[in-house]
């Protein structure tokens, strides 16, 4: 099997040397390149087309996200972000993951050893994802489907709605919350991401949904027409307590993750006696098909995102093969199916 090609591309040459030398010992991994600059880096895929890109989000010249917007529009190629955790450089990497970067990675707070021993995975899971990125980039061929509409509050909704996602999962959780009505079910989201960047991203949904979406906060009561998105770092659970109330801990990490997907559904199957609906989204690993079986067991119903329209077909395809999912469906089908 060939190397994934890897070219790198940052502004500073200090953090181009660490990332290579992360990838160095690995023999399916090669670093075909490296480049300063969005210019240099634009020459540098027409000539040796990497599998995946690295990117900086502030450089010089042309923006991180400018370049990547071109890269996504012109040569879609899997890009993997490397960010500051604070600053702009949170509510930048957001964006970066909303036009279609396919993960990001922080930036070590200092140079003494290696921050980046999570990467070689990262790296061949993007490989994989190449070719989906090129199909669905491909300009369509028929007339734009319908925009979904959902007029008003129907007795058949569900209660209470779960949804889960990680890598693919900021692109997909704005196609999926932009169909979601004003007054929705309450809904409580987990999806991967640092600590810093959970805050901006519940900013920006807000900002594009008609319902109202925050980050979760211990003790809120959950309530019509909210979305509460987990903060990076805490696992947010439904617990009873004088109502339904938003729960954060600081347990350990379920499936190597904090927030986990698999402890927002396993609370919601055991504290919610209602009609409940369960989403798995775009995501690696395994991490939310338990919980989303337990929500089944309960009578709840529960859907998985599709192969063909999954960034990363991990998380759907685990929960879809031990029976959590009653349904698979397109990513722009979602809230249809939630609210039909």
């Amino acid at each position: 099997m060939n190397p994934v090609r890897v070219l790198v591309v940052d502004d500073s040459a200090t953090m181009r040397a660490l990332l290579k030398r992360s990838l160095s010992t690995t023999p399916d991994i090669e670093v075909i390149g490296e480049a300063g600059d969005p210019y240099d880096a634009r020459q540098k895929m027409k000539m040796l087309d990497p599998d995946v890109v690295t990117l900086d989000v502030e450089m010089p010249n042309m923006s991180g996200l400018e370049f990547l917007e071109k890269i996504m529009r012109l040569r879609p190629t899997p890009v993997i972000m490397v960010s500051n955790q604070t600053g702009p450089g949170a509510a930048a990497t957001v964006a970066a993951l909303e036009i279609g970067a396919f993960d990001c990675i922080p930036k070590p707070s200092g140079l003494a050893g290696n921050t980046f021993d999570g990467l070689p995975a990262l790296i061949r899971e993007a490989a994989k994802a190449k070719p989906i990125m090129v199909a669905r980039r491909r300009p369509p061929t028929g007339a734009p489907a319908a925009p979904v509409e959902v007029a008003s509050r129907h007795t058949d909704w569900p209660e209470l709605i779960g949804i889960g996602s990680s890598t693919g999962g900021v692109e997909a959780l704005i196609t999926v919350l932009a169909d979601f009505p004003e007054d929705c079910p309450p809904t409580m989201i987990v999806q991967h991401l640092p600590a810093s960047f959970t805050g901006s991203f519940s900013q920006r949904l807000d900002r594009l949904c008609r319902a109202r979406v925050k980050e979760a906060v211990d003790g809120d009561p959950i309530s019509q027409g909210h979305i509460y998105l987990a903060p990076g770092g805490w696992h947010l659970t439904l617990k009873k307590a004088g109502g339904l109330r938003c729960a954060l801990s600081k347990e350990d990490p379920v499936q190597g993750h904090r927030p986990s997907v698999d402890v927002l559904f396993s609370s919601i199957a055991r504290n919610f006696q209602g009609r409940a609906t369960g989403v798995i989204l775009t995501g690696m690993g395994r991490d939310g098909a338990a919980g989303l079986l337990e929500m089944r067991k309960k009578g709840a119903h529960t859907f998985g995102q599709n192969e063909a329209t999954s960034l990363v077909y991990g998380m759907p395809r685990v929960a879809f093969e031990i029976g959590a999912v009653e349904r698979q469906v397109p990513l722009g089908k979602v809230a249809r199916s939630i609210f039909e």
